[in-house]
């Protein structure tokens, strides 16, 4: 069975699924030491977590990007995920699942998530023909996301420059389709 154009492929559990976010040393090392980001973590801004560690290492080229020494594999709670999800518009207006430009431009104004479909990578960091799930948290989802969600944070940097050197897709974290209520395939696009 072929892969869908667009598929959350995740490594989780029954309670949580694996997210990836990529920061400077001074955010990562205390975070991944402590459980728990740091105050120097900004909630001002809006933060991209990522189901797909490729897509993260294509993002901030195997951790050698400025400002992204330091990859993090951080374990969120399930129903946190899926609130974002709920509570998500998408980054780009989609004619069959918005009745207008006008009504995707209010949910993007208004709602605290936001969801990204970018081509899957593989070990070469060359695009799939299938795409992965960003998503962008902001306001109440940053809040929730920092106080409520995060299970733990570990340091997955000797990972990336292992897979980096080697390209031995056995390394890899093992990531499958996440099972999405139907509710949520529809808002987000997915299939």
């Amino acid at each position: 069975m072929p892969t869908p154009s667009r598929q959350i492929r995740a490594t989780w559990t029954e309670e949580t699924i694996t997210v990836y976010q990529a920061f400077p040393p001074e955010i990562a090392e205390p975070a991944a030491e402590a459980g728990r980001f740091p105050e120097a973590f900004s909630t001002e801004r809006m933060t991209w977590i990522k189901p797909s560690f490729l897509w993260l290492m294509h993002r901030s080229d195997w951790a050698r990007s400025a400002g992204q020494e330091r990859v993090l594999a951080i374990g969120i709670r399930r129903d946190g995920f899926e609130w974002a999800l709920a509570n998500s518009a998408l980054s780009s207006y989609d004619s069959r699942l918005h009745r207008s430009r006008d009504q995707w431009r209010r949910e993007v104004r208004h709602r605290p998530v936001r969801v990204q479909w970018d081509p899957e990578r593989n070990l070469g960091l060359q695009p799939l023909p299938w795409r992965s799930l960003q998503v962008g948290l902001r306001g109440e989802a940053v809040h929730r996301y920092l106080d409520g969600w995060i299970t733990s944070i570990a340091d997955v940097t000797a990972l990336a420059e292992r897979l980096r050197r080697e390209r031995d897709a056995s390394l890899l974290p093992a990531e499958r389709p996440y099972p999405l209520p139907d509710s949520l395939a529809a808002r987000i696009g997915a299939g």
